[in-house]
């Protein structure tokens, strides 16, 4: 039987490139994800290297768990960036709390994976629905608001400065401008060239540590924080609660990635190789991240964007792009580079990308035609967005649950138990 090929792409699925070709190709799709992913440690106060290292090799392992069948790169996840800020200003926490929540994630999308395998999806379906998940992406994005607000408004030492704003403020423009304005490849950079952009502006103003960069050793290790081996093996049990049941949430946008993809692609990736084995496979992925001291990881959309502008799906391209990102890890000036972004080009790329986080739960709504005329919609998802954004917390010794998570835990059981109708709707 000969093996299928999509007549519209360039290079298929498993179409090698030639060698000059495939390093420039691997590069483009490196360049489109770099923004956002050394976005989330610099957010978090994580080693931008780390970052750049558990997302090549969350790449590689996704490719192979999957047998080389799907074209996707992951990157560091927004999904986690709440929780993670909050464990890593916790004294008693940090590191170490963050990679026991995000090896737990890991296991719950093996668990999930085993339990579609025998029982099929339709249980997952009945768990989150569009009027769940889709409030509580919009928490995901909206609870982030006020740290982009104080990025930039507030210096380091926590003072108001008008500087700073001018700053955010035009690096907010400049990311709208390339948004709307830029076509081919540089349109896949926006918020990559939004940063450069700000950055610049930001030299203007002396408000970058050029020293940070001059004292940083061209090559270097990327800070790693392995566990049980540079530091003392403790359980976090308030950051496990905290960061599992986001999983939920990430599947939903694992789920949706590959929809695209199977339209790019003209193949049905929910067959073969099966949701069950993609979900290991990203699973296998956010542990393999945990454990070298990065982030969370996941399927990232702006790299299905360059997919379906250029029309080159072929896996090996993807995996030539977690090769470099691997490589450039160990670049000490690139990570120095990074992390001297300021906190107001941080800001102004944000109010973008934290909007969008939101503005796509709204969207999801909207896809799926949500009626909020039905009064368990219009609880479900008012319960959600205001113990979300509101931070509200559960306490009780070291079982905490706050924010987000306990957003999605009340909504799980409200869509679970309330009717389809209320009585006055009968």
């Amino acid at each position: 039987m000969t093996e299928f090929r999509n007549p519209d792409a360039v290079l298929d699925i498993n179409d090698k490139p030639k060698p000059f070709q495939w390093f420039g190709l691997s590069l483009q799709h490196l360049f489109t994800m770099f923004g956002a992913t050394v976005l989330v440690p610099k957010l978090v106060g994580l080693d931008p290297g780390i970052a750049l290292l558990s997302s090549g090799l969350g790449s590689i392992v996704y490719m192979l768990v999957t047998k080389g069948k799907i074209p996707a790169y992951l990157g560091s996840s927004f999904a986690f960036i709440t929780a993670m800020q909050m464990l890593m200003a916790d004294q008693g926490a940090g590191y170490p709390a963050i990679a026991q929540g995000a090896l737990t994630t890991g296991l719950v999308y093996l668990l999930v994976s085993l339990l579609i395998k025998q029982f099929g999806t339709k249980w997952l379906d009945r768990l989150l629905p569009p009027i769940v998940v889709g409030p509580v992406v919009m928490v995901i994005g909206l609870g982030l608001a006020e740290t982009a607000a104080k990025n930039a408004m507030y210096t380091p030492a926590g003072e108001y400065n008008i500087t700073y704003i001018i700053v955010a403020l035009v690096t907010l423009v400049l990311t709208i401008i390339f948004n709307m304005y830029l076509k081919g490849f540089l349109g896949l950079l926006p918020i990559l060239l939004g940063i450069i952009g700000g950055y610049l502006v930001a030299l203007a103003f002396g408000i970058v540590d050029t020293e940070l960069i001059k004292n940083a050793p061209l090559f270097a290790m990327p800070d790693f924080q392995i566990p049980f081996a540079t530091y003392t093996p403790k359980l976090h049990l308030g950051a496990i609660l905290t960061m599992a049941p986001i999983a939920f949430v990430t599947m939903t946008e694992h789920i949706g990635h590959l929809t695209v993809l199977n339209k790019l692609t003209k193949r049905n990736f929910f067959e073969s190789p099966g949701l069950s084995r993609t979900l290991f496979g990203d699973g296998l992925a956010q542990i393999v991240a945990s454990l070298v001291g990065g982030p969370p990881v996941t399927s990232y959309g702006e790299n299905i964007g360059v997919l379906a502008i250029t029309r080159v799906h072929s896996v090996f391209v993807l995996g030539g792009a977690g090769v470099l990102a691997i490589v450039l890890a160990f670049v000490g000036k690139i990570s120095a580079i990074i992390t001297s972004i300021p906190g107001p080009v941080i800001g102004g790329i944000s109010f973008v990308l934290f909007g969008v986080i939101a503005s796509s739960g709204l969207k999801i709504l909207i896809d799926n035609k949500v009626n909020f005329d039905q009064k368990r919609n219009l609880l479900i998802a008012s319960v959600i967005l205001v113990v979300g954004i509101g931070g509200l917390k559960f306490e009780a010794g070291a079982f905490v649950l706050s924010g987000m998570a306990l957003a999605t835990l009340f909504g799980i059981i409200l869509n679970l138990v309330l009717p389809a109708k209320a009585l006055s709707e009968d």
